[in-house]
Parts: structure tokens; sequence; C-alpha cells
């Protein structure tokens, strides 16, 4: 990138920060107010560090209402595997802010997933830490490497963040914090997928191993019976 180019983007983002300060913060006051004494999101939201994806955009949430943990292709390392900042948001997530809900979210057009589907050395060999990384989804790449040929079709991108997603929610259950919140039934996990063309988000079933849509996902829930 340019020198120019760099600073215009700068300054495009200090725009930004002045229009929030002067527009935007002022309408919502009384919300960040309350914020400055602390948070107490209902949901962790685990998605890809990829600059299309804007979680608070997609659920239409405001500041506090998620705790958002993002890097390269919305991977959870088993626990054991990595330790360091994502178990430790997982961690604070569950045991100190108590969310019910971890969301984990892939999405179209993924360069961590079309890394791993069509690995090109020269790249990746220049990336080792990218490169060691998505060692965490290898099991997702080859679910979908058994599955070709029969009624799933081709191995795509998708089908591969699709999986990618379900492999990512049996890596969160091996965490002793989400293994414990499920046994008390505090706790919900579900699977994302966001398509970036056409805005639609579908939700992955664990069961089924396919999507289902969000109205379909809703009525579900809605049929569960409280906790007594």
């Amino acid at each position: 990138m340019a020198a120019s180019s760099a600073r215009d983007s700068l300054i495009a983002l200090l725009r930004g920060v002045e229009k929030f300060n002067t527009h935007v913060f002022p309408g919502k006051e009384k919300l960040f107010r309350e914020l400055a004494e602390g948070q107490s999101p209902s949901t962790l939201f685990i998605a890809c560090a990829d600059s299309r994806v804007s979680p608070s955009l997609i659920t239409q949430t405001d500041p506090g209402d998620l705790f958002i943990l993002r890097n390269i292709g919305n991977v959870v390392p088993a626990y054991g595997e990595m330790l360091g900042g994502v178990s430790s948001a997982i961690e604070y997530a569950v045991v100190a802010l108590g969310v019910s809900n971890i969301i984990v979210c892939g999405h179209s057009n993924c360069g961590a997933m079309t890394a791993l589907l069509e690995p090109d050395t020269s790249k990746l060999d220049k990336m080792p830490t990218v490169k060691s990384w998505l060692r965490n989804a290898e099991a997702a790449k080859a679910v979908i490497g058994a599955l070709v040929g029969t009624d799933t079709g081709p191995a795509t991108v998708r089908s591969l963040a699709e999986h990618n997603v379900l492999l990512q929610i049996a890596h969160l259950r091996t965490h002793p914090s989400v293994a414990a919140a499920l046994a008390r039934s505090t706790l919900v996990l579900q699977g994302w997928f966001y398509d970036i063309g056409s805005g639609e988000v579908s939700v992955l079933d664990e069961n089924s191993r396919k999507t289902i849509s969000i109205e379909e996902a809703i009525t579900r829930l809605e049929h569960v019976p409280n906790p007594a």
C-alpha cells in the first residue's frame, strides 16, 4: 500500500471516530454510561477475523450484547492443544461473564478454508504461523474428503467452512468450563454459516450436519420446554 493510500485510510478512520463522538455516542449515551460500570453479554460469538464479517451488524445487537472472539478461520483448538488467547477468552466468557450461548460462525469465500482446501505452498510457507494454526481445521477437510461422492457432492469452500464450524463446536466441548456449563444446562452451543453476498445466515444442525433456516431454528427453540 502506498504511503498516501495508508495515510488516507487512517484519516478516514479518524473521521469515523469524529462522527461517532459527535453523532452516534450522544444517541446512546445512557447505554454507554451503563456499560462503563461493567458488562454482562449473553453470548460469546466466535467469528473469523475476515473484515467482511461484522457480528454486531449481522445480529443487530448493541455494544455489550456480544463477547466477540475473532481469529483466522473461526478456529477453537481442542483444550490443551494451544492454550492461549482463544482458550482464555472462552474460559473468561463462560466462567466470569456467565454467557448462556456460544455461537461459532463461518462464512462464504473464507480465505482460511480456501487455503486448507487448495493449499498454495508458495504463500503458506511465507506464513508459518497461519499454516500451523490451520491444522486445527484439518479434521474438517478429512470429513468432506470422506464424503465426496455421496449426496454431499464435490468438496467446496462452503462445505469445508460448514464442517469446520461443526468441528470447532466439537472442540469447544473439550474445554472444561464449557463441559461444566453444558452439564448444568446453562449453556447452548450453535453453529452458523454467513453468506456474504446474499446476507443469508443459516444454522448448522449438529445431528444431520446440514443447514437449516433461521426460521426453522427459531421454531425448534420455541418448542424446547423451559427448564424447571
